[in-house]
């Protein structure tokens, strides 16, 4: 027996739209619902900033998603809230932990860990997920790749549990995984897919790396016109297909 799971991540710009600069939460709402995914992984999700409305998006995205499970990360403090990592989930997420990626003297920067269970008639499989927005820098960006894969958190994972890395990677050039990432078994989702700017996209700043007992079915870019506008990245969606332990396969 196996289980489908759909994975989206996004960079949603605090929800302003990337042309208009308008703030307009549900254009993110209905891109996102457009795939209608198991787990979302978001960066730059306001928590109480005026330029939002003081909103704590998080909650208003899993509420209008009916995605009930998240997980969020403040990244950076404003005067008045902040904004930073979110994990919003159709399962139970558990054991949530930040890690530490900032390259000092550089913005703050972090990964957003969590596990979740996915359940199969009596059985169950765990799921890990990485999100993380890496910062500007070449040379900051590999320190911080090398910093995550590296964390004891990830280590911990057995090589055979399914493990998907996602976020706004700020990979100008395309070539951060090939170095960092596929030498340690994890495999890309898709190619070097334009995403930034989402209304002319030009860099694969987006992705999404996986390793473990898993099988890639479809992985993308959204290009809808809704998409276009929302943010000023495409959202990226990697279709997975998991083998549920102790059931028969089919």
């Amino acid at each position: 027996m196996s289980v489908k799971l759909k994975v989206l991540s996004y960079n949603i710009h605090k929800g302003i739209g990337g042309v208009d600069r308008r703030y307009d939460l549900d254009r993110i709402v209905q891109t996102i619902q457009h795939y209608d995914p198991d787990i979302v992984a978001l960066q730059e999700v306001d928590d109480g900033v005026p330029r939002s409305r003081l909103h704590r998006q998080v909650d208003l995205l899993a509420e209008q998603l009916a995605l009930p499970h998240t997980a969020f990360q403040l990244n950076v403090k404003l005067r008045t809230g902040g904004y930073g990592n979110a994990i919003l989930s159709k399962h139970v997420l558990h054991d949530a932990s930040d890690l530490d990626l900032t390259v000092k003297p550089k913005k703050r920067r972090q990964a957003l860990l969590v596990r979740t269970t996915i359940h199969c008639e009596g059985h169950q499989r765990t799921v890990v997920i990485a999100n993380t927005h890496l910062g500007l820098a070449g040379f900051e960006r590999a320190i911080q790749l090398r910093r995550l894969v590296g964390c004891d958190y990830l280590q911990h994972v057995q090589s055979s549990t399914p493990l998907i890395l996602a976020g706004d990677f700020n990979d100008v050039w395309g070539g951060l995984g090939k170095r960092h990432l596929e030498p340690q078994g994890f495999q890309p989702a898709f190619g070097a897919l334009r995403t930034f700017p989402a209304v002319m996209p030009l860099r694969p700043l987006d992705r999404i790396y996986f390793r473990g007992e898993m099988a890639l079915e479809h992985g993308f870019a959204g290009h809808t016109e809704l998409a276009r506008q929302a943010s000023d990245h495409l959202p990226v969606v990697a279709e997975f297909r998991l083998p549920i332990p102790g059931t028969e396969s089919s």
